[in-house]
């Protein structure tokens, strides 16, 4: 399939199940709502998947890592070639994601998106964890022209939502988007600014941890890169070719996977979020499948989620990145359903009308 016709398939979640949810919610032997936002979450996994037994037991992280030619502008206090070892990190199991994975019980795949150097896949101890779906060998600088083709927007789209498919097609319930790219909080701090309309001030933050003179240098350098390719918002295509990043377009494409296919996916930080803005410009209903695992210290993040109307849910004052916010994350979702599932109406309980009414805190 083309991305118009993905775009074409997606529905709305099903709000009649939503309803539905929400009557059996009201049946739990608990007082009403007492689990707060752990209701609207399974709720709306309910929506999602148009079912009153949600499942998203089995998890998975797919993170998707670029390189881009921004970095040549001084804008991360890391060198480009951290990008290729940190994959290598991946593919080793020994970065944060991966523990945290682990924790989430959810497996990890790396995807090659468009860094700069060739990595053996036999680096990882197991072959189907590593990907190469290399769209070129890191964008172009943003600030020269456009970061990379139309026709390679298109394409790194394409490749997130083939390779989310075919998970979703293993058993695969609910996945979880990460990144690695150095420089690429430039990009999104872009896509923010042109999708999200918010001010560029707004959108720039720390990164790696850049100084204040840093700061305002990459300021200046979403600036200009915004005026000289003309970005605007109203092409989410035509955005992500301009001004965004190989990984980026795949997280987009991973989302608007899990629209068509109706599963949820988990978006990380302001780089997943970035890839969110692009999939919502190009189907605003596919952001009703998104859950935003939490807000980023990055200080553009919270505008990104305003936008989209999601609520992060959890702020830990996390930045690295990887996917780590959204695998811790993905617990509490999980522990949302087995709420909705497992735990007895009163009928169920066998607990009366005026059982209920005598009982403390009912």
């Amino acid at each position: 399939m083309n991305l118009e016709e993905i775009v074409r398939n997606i529905r709305p979640i099903g709000g009649e199940w939503v309803e539905k949810a929400r009557e059996h919610t009201s049946r739990l032997a608990i007082p009403p709502r007492a689990l707060g936002r752990l209701h609207e979450i399974s709720e709306r996994v309910c929506g999602i998947e148009e079912t009153l037994e949600p499942d998203v037991s089995t998890k998975a992280f797919m993170v998707m890592a670029g390189d881009h030619g921004v970095a040549s502008e001084g804008v991360s206090a890391f060198p480009q070639e951290v990008t290729g070892e940190m994959v290598k990190n991946f593919l080793r199991g020994g970065a944060g994601i991966n523990v945290l994975a682990r924790n989430a019980g959810a497996r990890v795949l790396v995807v090659d998106m468009g860094i700069i150097p060739d990595i053996d896949p036999g680096s990882s101890e197991n072959r189907n964890m590593f990907h190469i779906r290399k769209v070129g060998r890191g964008t172009a600088n943003i600030v020269e022209g456009p970061a990379m083709s139309r026709a390679q927007a298109e394409e790194a789209i394409l490749n997130g939502f083939n390779l989310a498919s075919e998970l979703f097609s293993e058993g695969v319930r609910m996945i979880g988007t990460g990144d690695m790219g150095i420089g690429n909080t430039t990009p999104s701090a872009a896509l923010g600014a042109v999708l999200a309309g918010k001010p560029v001030a707004r959108m720039v933050g720390r990164g790696t941890g850049i100084d204040d003179s840093a700061w305002a240098n990459k300021c200046e350098v979403v600036k200009r890169a915004i005026e000289i390719n003309c970005a605007k918002g109203a092409d989410g295509l035509d955005a992500l070719a301009k001004v965004g990043g190989f990984e980026i377009g795949g997280i987009a494409g991973i989302v608007l996977a899990g629209a068509y296919h109706r599963r949820p996916v988990v978006i990380d930080g302001f780089i997943s979020t970035a890839g969110a803005l692009v999939a919502n410009a190009l189907c605003p209903a596919a952001t009703g499948y998104v859950f935003a695992g939490h807000c980023s210290e990055e200080s553009g993040h919270r505008g990104m989620l305003e936008y989209l109307g999601l609520e992060p849910i959890l702020d830990l004052g996390l930045r690295l990145g990887e996917g780590t916010g959204a695998a811790l994350a993905m617990g509490v979702i999980e522990g949302a359903v087995r709420v909705f599932n497992e735990v007895l109406t009163f009928e169920q309980a066998g607990v009366t009308s005026s059982d209920t009414a005598c009982a403390p805190g009912v």
